[in-house]
């Protein structure tokens, strides 16, 4: 087993999936119950580091989360992968992924942004993930790949590689980064719930970014959660009781 398939393995690979890596495969991500360690957001068309930075280090400084891992899509965009230290259902990734969107990105335009998995509707009951990076993407001819976070600036312009990256180095960014803890999952689900629940964002404010100019109140927080179909159906059920006059 190279180094990159072992972090790999050790950051993103559902439990139960028994796949290798392959450039371009979302197999290995997804486990046979549905179940996955890899929650991506992307934000893309164009890219934009400064928005992405603030979700990159917001997680860390404000939710004491680890760092997620930084890629380049190889075509128009940046992603941050999430690792999780165990599996959990995709509904809940959703739900943890448009939180962080609701916080740190309420100034872009949701078409911009993609938050995987999510269900496939194409497909019924299938789940749709990030293809498996790095990885040559055959819409731009070019690779995407991890990339340091002191380096990730560079790539606003240019979110590829003109050349495959080499695996060593990926392997190496990868080792620098650890999984997110189930407690530390959980807590973050929760203050969701209660922020719902009680028709309030949670107690810890967390600055939108500059472009937003003012932090989200609650009634958008919970408008947003009400109005995305990709959120579990009992958390939107709770935003629209607390959205009654």
């Amino acid at each position: 087993m190279s180094t990159l398939q072992w972090e790999w393995d050790r950051l993103y690979r559902a439990a139960s999936s028994g796949s290798e890596h392959r450039a371009g495969s979302t197999t290995g991500l997804i486990a046979t119950d549905g179940r996955v360690r890899a929650l991506v957001l992307e934000l893309a068309r164009p890219a934009d580091w400064d928005a992405v930075s603030s979700v990159w280090r917001g997680v860390q400084a404000d939710m004491a989360l680890p760092a997620p891992a930084i890629a380049v899509s190889g075509v128009d965009g940046y992603q941050l992968w999430f690792s999780l230290a165990e599996p959990v259902p995709a509904a809940q990734g959703q739900t943890f992924l448009e939180n962080l969107r609701v916080r740190y990105l309420g100034a872009v335009a949701p078409k911009r942004i993609v938050m995987l998995p999510t269900l496939d509707s194409s497909n019924a009951g299938a789940i749709r993930h990030a293809g498996l990076v790095p990885a040559l993407q055959a819409a731009s001819g070019r690779w995407s790949a991890f990339v340091a976070p002191d380096l990730a600036a560079i790539f606003s312009d240019e979110p590829w590689l003109d050349l495959p990256p080499s695996a060593d180095a990926q392997a190496s960014v990868l080792s620098r980064l650890d999984c997110i803890k189930p407690a530390d999952f959980q807590a973050v689900l929760n203050q969701i719930h209660a922020a719902v629940e009680k028709g309030a964002v949670p107690a810890k404010q967390v600055k939108e970014p500059a472009a937003a100019g003012k932090n989200l109140d609650a009634q958008q927080f919970l408008q947003s959660v009400l109005n995305d179909e990709s959120i579990a159906l009992h958390l939107r059920i709770e935003a629209a009781k607390a959205l009654l006059p």
